[in-house]
């Protein structure tokens, strides 16, 4: 390739249009006056107005997508940070690896990065936030299923490779299973991967923003909105404990680099339910 050039594995999505504000991509010529995602309550469209993108503008202004180990997993994000500033995970097992939620950008250096680990053998989504590019990594990597839950399918800016679920729980993958919580969207999910496959002894729950890492990495937290700080219901924060139970994890994965809670992930989830709970002067219920 001449310099400056991108292959036609990705680059014939360059110029399609990408939220600035959310990171979402749409279909060419999709360009409506503000972002459905941004302008829902859980999310903001800023002072100036809606600005639009395309990975394209992103690579030909310095940014470029990052692959590197975060707590055991291999993350992937964007650098210099661009809209929501989330960083992917790939999550790896029998039958190939998961790739847990998506970017903005994928460049052709990522794919290779990617390759050398195995490629990609499915995308899952834990909510609408994450979208991202997540047609085109699909693409990027022959047309993989992206597992998105039937709840939010109204809110995908584009449907290629898209496979709709419903349900609670799905094993998408061998140890690896998807877990519709309800937290922040009606289809908001989290990833759990077994200790057979999850490079964490104890097994991973890999989280996004539905279960929240927080600063304090002993603990997570629960919100319908992160930016207008609009709470979860309470009865959606039990809910989620009773429906973890099943499952061992030792080590919870949030949504951005270095937001791991490393060890007794299980019971970091629980305590801070009940903390949740305590703050809104709740009691614990007894069952759970």
């Amino acid at each position: 390739m001449r310099p400056g050039e991108r292959s036609p594995r990705v680059g014939v999505d360059d110029e399609l249009p990408v939220c600035a504000t959310c990171g979402v991509q749409r279909e060419a010529g999709d360009r409506p006056a503000v972002c459905p995602i941004c302008a829902d309550d859980r999310q903001w469209v800023p002072a100036d107005g809606q600005r639009w993108t395309s990975m394209g503008e992103l690579a030909a202004g310095g940014h470029r997508v990052e692959v590197r180990t975060d707590a055991g997993l291999t993350g992937i994000g964007t650098t210099p940070g661009f809209a929501i500033g989330q960083r992917a995970l790939l999550v790896p097992g029998p039958e190939g690896n998961l790739l847990w939620d998506c970017v903005p950008l994928v460049d052709d250096e990522a794919a290779a990065a990617v390759d050398a680990l195995g490629g990609v053998a499915a995308i899952a989504m834990s909510h609408p936030h994450f979208y991202s590019a997540v047609a085109s990594w699909s693409r990027a990597f022959g047309g993989v299923p992206v597992f998105v839950h039937r709840a939010d399918e109204q809110w995908l800016g584009r449907t290629g490779g898209v496979e709709r679920w419903d349900g609670t729980t799905r094993e998408i993958l061998p140890g690896r299973t998807l877990i519709n919580t309800g937290v922040h969207f009606a289809g908001g999910t989290v990833l759990h991967a077994d200790a057979t496959v999850s490079e964490i002894p104890g097994g991973a729950l890999c989280s996004g923003d539905i279960v929240q890492v927080v600063n304090d990495t002993r603990w997570v937290s629960f919100m319908y909105s992160y930016p207008n700080l609009i709470p979860e219901h309470p009865d959606t924060v039990v809910r989620t404990v009773r429906m973890l139970e099943p499952f061992a994890f030792e080590a919870v994965y949030g949504a951005w680099w270095g937001k791991v809670v490393p060890t007794d992930g299980k019971a970091a989830v629980r305590r801070s339910a009940r903390r949740y709970l305590s703050h809104l002067g709740l009691p614990w219920p007894d069952e759970v």
